[in-house]
């Protein structure tokens, strides 16, 4: 398996746990779970270990929370981004990329940004092909405090919907919970049992826990991945 182990790291000191990552790596998850946000933290840290990135943004349906609008950062970082015809506008236009094509040769670390539930996956339905040739990771990532995900049965259901529409099938679970400002270590804690459960429905492995970063050293006895946030609200921004 082609992989890369980074040392994450945490307040200035490498956390002792490994994260491996396939050379090409599909976040998926409802509307709204933080899959953005996820997706460029994978995308910052691969690019900090000195892999070349790139990072596709194929969510064509939603206008906002786009891991293209934060091109010109991810660009600043060495990160090769690929956006929708429609990226930088609040137009819904179905158009992708023909650069997408380009990422199934490439030797370089490639994640892509999957649009949210069935409708944001069916754009994904396109490449099944060519993807099912790749040793491919597609990490289904939950978060308990959405709605319509909220037990592990809805989020079960969800991903079958996913799978359906992309004709491709998830290969992880990510338990990305969070309340955005909010959150603390009881809110990511109190959710490991049900991402469990998840896991356990769709008899998929739970790759591991996120937390933002100033609270992922509180988290012991189990697998986190800190993370920082990026991708803010309008008004979180305008701060």
């Amino acid at each position: 398996m082609n992989v890369i182990k980074l040392l994450i790291n945490i307040n200035g000191r490498y956390s002792q746990t490994d994260f491996a990552f396939k050379r090409y790596t599909l976040i998926c998850g409802h509307y709204g779970c933080g899959k953005t946000n996820l997706s460029m933290n994978i995308a910052l840290d691969l690019a900090g270990r000195g892999e070349g990135v790139t990072l596709a943004d194929m969510d064509i349906v939603n206008p906002y929370f786009r891991s293209s609008d934060y091109a010109g950062f991810l660009a600043s970082r060495g990160i090769r981004v690929i956006a929708p015809g429609s990226a930088g506008t609040t137009l819904d236009v179905p158009a992708l990329s023909a650069e997408i094509a380009s990422t199934f040769e490439t030797g370089s670390y490639v994640i892509i940004d999957v649009g949210g539930d069935d409708a944001g996956a069916t754009a994904l339905g396109r490449f099944a092909p060519n993807i099912s040739e790749i040793d491919y990771d597609m990490l289904y990532v939950v978060n308990k405090y959405r709605p319509l995900t909220s037990v592990s049965g809805e989020a079960a259901v969800l991903l079958r919907e996913i799978e359906a529409a992309s004709r491709l099938r998830a290969t992880g679970v990510i338990n990305n919970s969070h309340l955005m400002g909010l959150t603390t270590v009881e809110t990511v804690a109190s959710t490991f049992k049900y991402a469990e459960e998840t896991a356990l429905r769709l008899n998929l492995p739970l790759r591991f826990h996120t937390a933002p970063r100033e609270i992922a050293a509180a988290l012991k006895g189990e697998k986190i991945y800190p993370i920082d946030i990026y991708v803010k609200t309008p008004w979180q921004q305008e701060r």
